[in-house]
């Protein structure tokens, strides 16, 4: 069943704030989290969030893991395999370069998966304005102003995004309602405790980090996704995927508001044709 059939009359203006708070509590999220770092490293961070956040769906989902199939699980496994991935580069990438136009560059993973997929010039038009963009970001302060190890960072991230749709559309077709990501979460937590856990250990003896750790799980897992399940059930999936698009402005938003990061007119129109490439994507889809 599509999203469109899903969509109810009526119930469009409440749709749209949901995927706006879900904008704002993923960026209030990554804001938080980068204010882990000191303590935890972000390799640590992103074993608090997506640990802590698996405890809470596991506990509110409850997944019947006993009755799933060998494929069930393989589906899951790979999933939680591509949020570690995701999560871990973003996070080392938002340590080394600001929350705005480390979002902006991701978003050339799933632009880039539409282009493919689709194998039409008008998509691949998109990716290669989205590339301007990001191009346009290294110039924001001055040549070079971008650290390069940050960028890379973060460009590994953008393919594992791609991949996590993928993995996300096979284990939603695989297993009903939010338990596949609750364990996916599960598994992605374990995947990085080789790199993260010695950080992670700090914050288990600091209950103030601790409690920010909890509160960069909700906010940048819990929320989002609970909110964008249920904006999708109300609108069509190109006006989500329209609405969605303004993360890169959210995220510039958040990095000046609650890390002090520097926004200039360059950044912000650099952001701006990332965003306008990610819409004009998506609604001509």
């Amino acid at each position: 069943m599509s999203t469109a059939t899903l969509a109810r009359p009526g119930s469009a203006r409440p749709a749209v704030l949901m995927i706006l708070g879900s904008c704002a509590s993923l960026q209030v999220g990554a804001a938080l989290a980068a204010r882990l770092f000191p303590v935890t490293g972000s390799a640590g961070a992103t074993l608090l969030r997506l640990g802590l956040a698996a405890g809470v769906m596991v506990a509110v989902a409850r997944p019947a893991v006993r009755a799933w199939r060998s494929h069930q699980w393989r589906a899951v496994l790979l999933l939680g395999l591509t949020l570690a991935g995701m999560n871990g580069f973003f996070y080392a990438a938002i340590a080394r370069i600001p929350l705005g136009p480390a979002v902006a560059i991701e978003f050339l993973g799933p632009l880039t998966l539409a282009a493919v997929l689709s194998r039409r010039v008008r998509d691949i038009a998109w990716v290669l304005l989205a590339m301007a963009g990001v191009a346009l970001l290294g110039f924001a302060d001055g040549a070079g102003a971008l650290d390069p190890l940050g960028v890379f960072f973060v460009l590994v991230a953008a393919a594992f995004w791609a991949f996590y749709i993928l993995a996300s559309a096979r284990a939603g077709a695989a297993i009903q309602g939010q338990g596949g990501l609750a364990i996916a979460m599960a598994v992605g937590a374990v995947v990085l405790l080789p790199v993260g856990v010695t950080g992670a250990e700090k914050a288990l003896t600091s209950p103030t980090v601790l409690l920010l750790a909890l509160a960069t799980g909700v906010l940048a897992s819990v929320i989002p996704y609970s909110l964008e399940l249920s904006a999708l059930r109300r609108l069509p999936q190109r006006v989500f995927g329209v609405l969605l698009s303004l993360e890169p402005v959210v995220a510039a938003v958040a990095g000046w508001a609650l890390l002090g990061q520097p926004a200039t007119w360059v950044t912000a129109v650099a952001v701006g044709v990332v965003v306008a490439a990610s819409v004009g994507s998506t609604a001509f889809a």
